[in-house]
């Protein structure tokens, strides 16, 4: 049984407290977060205690942390943590710095602890089983790769104001989703964005809508396209083209139901929000880091998939100001 320390017990606090205790592996020992409130409900909810920082990470019967808490937060408690020993999931991004998230590999490496940063979408059943047939060899070599990720709609620009912008708090995913379905780290980033969907956002400083080209060494290309509003749902799409086929992952439905009649072919739409959607990847994302600590094996999306994936985000940043393609050492 191992015993964790949570920061953070917003919306995806909960969704991590209880997928471990449907685990039945791992128990909740304390809940830290400034919202005494949500942290006192979330600990009453599993068993746990509300405590401080220090106490939670002094506790010689925790083994491991979640970090869930604000992005601003996550470098001090990946770093504190990994004094104390524990092992280490964090959600993404580790930070919006690169030398920030440099100095927290650091401390990892030192530590010897595992780390994982919640990159959940290579959990999700159907982008996995699309990433194992591209290893075994299903379409041959791959040429492209083409992400849809659409949001349902914006969040507050109160967000939006201290997210990082568009493409470290949101493509960053895709950024990962990528370099895992390339097979190849990209060498070059080109970024378009603009503001389509609501002109707070381009005041706040940031965009809401992109599209970024990625290139490898060998010539593989990927395009991610994102917006922060499609009025029909979540949409979250991948399509791999090889030398053999391609590969297709589509967006999930409440239902497989299809109507077809003399007007129309008709059927659901996606899922509407990022919590129903990923609800199984949330689920196995957490099975695996308590398969990689138990077994003392590497952690599936390691602290250097996520400094790789801000330094493309960072590259994008770059390209979309200058207009000019960014190389990416």
């Amino acid at each position: 049984m191992l015993h964790f320390a949570q920061f953070g017990a917003g919306r995806i606090g909960a969704i991590h407290a209880a997928n471990l205790a449907a685990s039945g592996r791992a128990r909740l020992r304390h809940v830290v977060d400034v919202n005494a409130a949500a942290a006192e409900s979330l600990a009453a909810k599993h068993g746990a205690r509300v405590s401080e920082t220090a106490a939670a990470l002094a506790d010689p019967e925790v083994g491991a942390v979640i970090i869930a808490s604000s992005t601003d937060t996550h470098a001090d408690l990946v770093i504190a943590a990994a004094r104390a020993g524990k092992a280490i999931f964090c959600e993404k991004p580790i930070d919006l710095s690169l030398p920030r998230v440099d100095a927290c590999l650091a401390e990892v490496k030192k530590a010897g602890v595992p780390m994982l940063v919640g990159f959940n979408r290579r959990f999700d059943p159907s982008f996995a089983e699309l990433h194992r047939r591209i290893g075994a060899g299903a379409i041959g070599t791959v040429e492209q790769v083409v992400i849809t990720s659409r949001d349902p709609g914006p969040p507050p620009v109160a967000y939006i104001k201290v997210s990082g912008g568009l493409f470290r708090d949101m493509t960053i995913h895709d950024f990962d989703m990528a370099r895992w379905m390339l097979g190849e780290e990209p060498v070059e980033v080109f970024a378009h964005g603009a503001n389509l969907v609501d002109p707070a956002i381009g005041a706040a400083g940031d965009i809401d809508s992109a599209m970024v080209l990625l290139k490898t060494a060998s010539g593989r290309m990927a395009h991610i396209n994102n917006s922060r509003r499609a009025s029909y749902g979540y949409d979250q799409r991948v399509e791999v083209f090889g030398s053999g086929g391609r590969l297709i992952a589509g967006n999930r439905t409440p239902t497989t139901v299809e109507l077809a009649d003399g007007n129309a072919v008709s059927a659901d739409k996606p899922l509407h929000f990022f919590l129903e959607r990923y609800a199984d990847a949330y689920r196995i994302e957490l099975n695996a880091f308590l398969d990689a600590v138990a077994n003392k094996t590497p952690m599936p999306v390691g602290a250097e998939d996520g400094r790789q994936a801000l330094v493309l985000a960072d590259a994008a940043v770059e390209s979309l100001r200058t207009g000019k393609p960014v190389r990416v050492a």
